[in-house]
């Protein structure tokens, strides 16, 4: 297997691991959107995978590594050093696009974020600590673990306050669990994909295969669900509604790229500080569901916190 060493420096993977997490919150209220016009959130996951396959893979075919990439990761599978399931991690975001399309709607875009967060966070620290990312095992320090709760804390904080709440949306609350699993599903995305991009020392390439595995899943699922209720009679005239793919590209891409250098728990966080700061702010203005509560903005300043916490540096020992 190809080093996974990188020199890239910590901020800066952090900060693009924050940018990411706002295309995924912004993918999150495009792929709602268009589930909410055309009624049919399977098609809608469908359409949103169809079109980032697109994007990766012109962008590969046109990118001289990302060609010789396919064949790297074909020389390693063949030879038992990448294992199967590396090639399964477009299965972990096919479920993502679909729940933006189900549960997010419902919840609303700052709440599914919420959700999210405890994912990311619990499966991002049980990850580095099982070594299954590229950087190997990285074991939890004080300040990870804190940050780890502190997150914890805050998503219990914003579900209280928006039970309690006018806007809430009260007895569907349960549904939060939904997004729980998606984000520690996004968090093992982050690790596959980074064993593959080691493999294929592309991130083009790690990025068209993810998107070619949940693109198949996905087309497997929308099939049945337009056999049962039929083709859609409506389908919006913006092109805003059909980009969500697009901005999948750019986040898987990233994450198989930084987690080399962040390790899969503060990827995971920084990911979670750009996710909650852009779904407050699309929720307030195009909300989906409930728009956001004074409880949800506190719940949002206490995540940040945690993820500044999580990334301080630990204490060597002599």
């Amino acid at each position: 297997m190809p080093s996974t060493k990188s020199s890239l420096p910590l901020w800066l993977a952090l900060v693009g691991s924050g940018f990411a997490g706002a295309l995924t919150a912004t993918q999150s209220r495009i792929n709602g959107g268009l589930s909410q016009q055309i009624g049919d959130p399977y098609l809608t996951a469908f359409i949103s995978f169809a079109m980032g396959l697109a994007v990766a893979a012109i962008f590969a075919a046109l990118s001289r590594r990302g060609r010789k990439g396919f064949a790297l990761v074909w020389r390693e599978f063949r030879s038992g050093h990448l294992p199967w399931w590396a090639l399964c991690g477009g299965a972990f975001g096919a479920f993502l696009v679909l729940s933006q399309g189900i549960v997010a709607t419902v919840l609303g875009l700052a709440m599914f974020t919420v959700g999210m967060v405890a994912g990311q966070v619990l499966g991002g620290l049980m990850i580095d600590r099982m070594g299954i990312g590229p950087g190997g095992r990285v074991n939890p320090t004080l300040t990870r673990v804190l940050g780890t709760v502190l997150a914890l804390i805050a998503v219990g904080f914003s579900v209280v306050a928006d039970l309690s709440g006018s806007g809430g949306v009260g007895s569907q609350m349960w549904l939060i669990v939904i997004p729980v699993l998606v984000g520690a599903g996004v968090s093992m995305q982050a690790a596959v994909n980074g064993v593959l991009r080691s493999a294929a020392q592309s991130a083009l390439t790690a990025t068209t295969i993810s998107f070619l595995f949940g693109t198949v899943l996905l087309a497997a699922i929308a099939a049945v669900s337009v056999g049962i209720h039929g083709w859609p009679g409506y389908w919006p005239s913006e092109p805003l509604y059909y980009l969500g793919g697009a901005l999948g590209t750019v986040f898987i891409g990233l994450a198989a790229v930084l987690v080399r250098t962040a390790g899969v728990l503060l990827l995971s966080m920084s990911n979670v500080a750009g996710q909650l700061l852009t779904s407050v702010a699309i929720e307030a203005g195009m909300p989906l569901a409930g728009g956001v509560s004074t409880g949800m903005l506190i719940g949002t300043g206490i995540a940040l916190v945690a993820v500044l916490i999580a990334a301080l540096p630990a204490k060597k020992r002599p």
